[in-house]
């Protein structure tokens, strides 16, 4: 998944570079190249951030009593 954050940075940058202003170069690399990237790393970070909050909530829930003791009635 880094790869094509990497790959479409390079090109974003590319892009901003060869436009003739100054502002429009960085308007070029921010709309071309890091909001589209930022939603891309969001949308596709979703299941790891699904499997580390299940991570964190069984770890919580490993320590608590589960109330299964029969006590006397065994």
């Amino acid at each position: 998944m880094y790869i094509i954050a990497i790959a479409w940075l390079y090109v974003a940058v590319l892009a901003a570079a060869s436009d003739t202003t100054l502002i429009g170069g960085i308007l070029t690399f921010v709309f071309y190249g890091v909001a589209p990237l930022s939603l891309f790393l969001w949308l596709f970070g979703t299941p790891a951030r699904r499997r580390r909050s299940a991570q964190r909530a069984l770890s919580e829930r490993v320590g608590e009593d589960d109330r299964g003791d029969a006590g006397g009635n065994q």
